[in-house]
């Protein structure tokens, strides 16, 4: 039915201010009578006599309410301000959902939002105004699709294609496998991030590296592998850089399988990708990285090697690892 207007509210003030009845009142504005009795119950200001203008406005802030997004209703203040606490402590929309599931505070229990209403209230809410979209790991004020690049040659020698590999890689049925890649830094600058990401627990390795040559992608890796036990490395994939030409010194020393992608595809390695985006919130691009420490470097690996991850059941990479082999 129809939503009461004005005219009708004023109609039914006059009729009860004058002593009519709730039918009566009805029947003039051919409404139920169930309609004018709820209507005079709802909107009628404490103390008060019901009027039109006070019904009317009433009416208008219980409406103006119920449009509101969740996060922005006066009843979930709590909710609200837990969820941008996290993001602050740079959560992602989706660890915040996933958290709020598995370890809801003892006040949040059974308040539950999507990880998309944290992000329309990030970008179209009351979040916009906070400057919320910083603490994302991208940081970009607003959210675009990506855009295809152009493949480049392939000139990488004793390259075994990334098809080749095992299903038990594919499937991430084992710890051990991983993904490399280059952050470059601000051009014309003496500083890199070489980047090792392991498929299955999300687990990381950051090195600083004065260029993207080979030697000192390799030096990087090794200084990975140094970290862990040899068992942890099994499988590395890189893409089509000159900075993975000497793979086969990495094969032969270590028994180490090396896979690349197809021409530019990044997405079939898509996790160090990822991570790539999120060692970004840290080193935006255009940053100088020849001027971070090994401590800050250090410090950005073990963040994300302690934030839960929901495909780890909101455990973190070093949890898992540690339960996994010991270490």
């Amino acid at each position: 039915m129809n939503r009461i207007t004005f005219f009708e509210r004023q109609i039914i003030a006059s009729g009860l201010r004058v002593g009519k009845s709730v039918r009566s009142i009805a029947k003039s504005i051919n409404r139920d009578h169930r309609v004018v009795q709820r209507e005079a119950n709802r909107n009628k200001a404490s103390y008060e006599p019901y009027t039109a203008v006070s019904a009317q406005r009433l009416a208008d802030a219980r409406e103006k309410k119920r449009n509101k997004p969740k996060l922005e209703k006066y009843e979930n203040y709590d909710l609200r301000q837990y969820i941008i606490k996290q993001l602050r402590d740079d959560l992602s929309p989706e660890q915040i959902t996933g958290m709020l599931h598995k370890q809801a505070q003892p006040e949040l229990s059974g308040k539950a939002v999507c990880h998309e209403t944290i992000y329309q209230y990030i970008y179209r809410g009351e979040g916009r105004y906070e400057s919320l979209f910083q603490h994302l790991r991208q940081g970009r004020k607003k959210r675009f699709k990506r855009w295809s690049r152009k493949p480049r040659k392939i000139t990488i020698p004793e390259r075994i294609s990334i098809h080749e590999r095992s299903n038990e890689i594919e499937a991430k049925l084992t710890i051990g496998h991983w993904e490399s890649d280059t952050i470059e830094g601000k051009r014309n600058t003496r500083g890199n991030l070489s980047v090792q990401y392991e498929r299955k627990i999300h687990l990381l390795r950051l090195h600083k590296i004065a260029n993207k040559e080979a030697p000192e992608t390799e030096n990087a890796i090794r200084r990975s592998i140094d970290s862990l036990p040899l068992t942890v490395w099994k499988s590395i994939t890189f893409d089509n850089g000159g900075e993975a030409a000497s793979h086969v010194n990495l094969r032969n020393d270590f028994s180490i399988d090396t896979f690349f992608c197809d021409a530019y595809a990044s997405w079939q390695k898509g996790g160090v990708e990822n991570i790539n985006g999120l060692i970004r919130q840290y080193v935006p691009k255009g940053t100088d990285i020849s001027n971070l420490t090994e401590d800050y470097i250090y410090s950005i690996q073990e963040k994300l090697n302690n934030r839960p991850r929901k495909s780890l059941n909101y455990l973190s990479p070093n949890q898992v690892l540690a339960r996994e082999v010991g270490h």
